[in-house]
């Protein structure tokens, strides 16, 4: 448990004393409660005495004088320093689902749940669509490395900032976190456009996974008969493209 209690110490500073021993309780809770994690269950858990009153645990999640990107920022901090002192700082993102219940949650949406999606079939759900930034992290025990999730953004149904504006925000956030550090980046193709500019004057750079068969085509050409087209001639892929290169080289 002193372990415990000293990786919550490094929060105390996002908080005031009365809202550090709130999210102590609700934290700790969180973690020992089974089943649901609401704040209810949460509270029986943590608090099952009644030393604090019910709706307080509510005021502090709904009104608390503390902002999440502090304590995204402290726990950032706490995770490079833990997993990657030095070196390149490795860096994953990409937008997921979070299956939620319920209409009145905040943000509420129903998306496209890539998890259970296939090419041929497309699966909705309701939950909120929240774009991630991780720490990839190789654990002790060995195996597969891990995503460790250092920040997080909810993307609305009809918001007027996309996910790739949402992630690009938050590496620039980070990069302020850890100055000095070179980031690496590595997400999807949906994700490219991040290798035009860079969160200056911190370093990061993006490794984007690009489609399988990128197929790229030239603008349709007019002046025939018949129904005009609406793609040109197909161009080479990158590949191809690279290896003319080398050729003329």
């Amino acid at each position: 448990m002193n372990a415990w209690t000293v990786l919550l110490a490094r929060t105390r500073t996002v908080f005031c004393a009365p809202s550090f021993a709130l999210f102590t309780d609700l934290l700790t809770g969180w973690v020992l409660t089974p089943g649901r994690h609401t704040i209810t269950a949460m509270i029986t858990v943590a608090d099952p005495a009644g030393y604090r009153a019910h709706a307080a645990y509510h005021r502090f999640v709904r009104d608390g004088a503390w902002t999440m990107s502090a304590l995204w920022r402290s726990l950032t901090v706490h995770a490079v320093s833990r997993f990657a002192p030095t070196g390149v700082v490795e860096l994953l993102c990409d937008d997921t689902l979070h299956h939620k219940s319920g209409w009145h949650v905040e943000g509420v949406g129903v998306v496209r749940d890539a998890v259970r999606s296939t090419v041929k079939r497309v699966v909705y759900a309701l939950g909120l669509n929240l774009v991630v930034v991780t720490l990839r992290v190789q654990p002790p025990w060995g195996g597969t490395p891990i995503a460790l999730p250092i920040k997080a953004r909810l993307h609305r149904k009809k918001d007027a900032t996309t996910t790739v504006a949402h992630a690009a925000a938050m590496i620039s956030e980070i990069a302020g976190w850890l100055p000095g550090r070179e980031l690496h980046l590595c997400a999807d193709g949906a994700y490219a456009t991040l290798a035009g500019p860079r969160p200056a004057p911190h370093t990061a750079d993006l490794a984007d996974a690009p489609r399988r068969r990128p197929v790229r085509t030239a603008p349709p050409r007019s002046g025939k008969r018949g129904r005009p087209r609406l793609k040109g001639d197909r161009l080479p892929t990158p590949v191809e493209l690279a290896a003319q290169t080398s050729k003329r080289d």
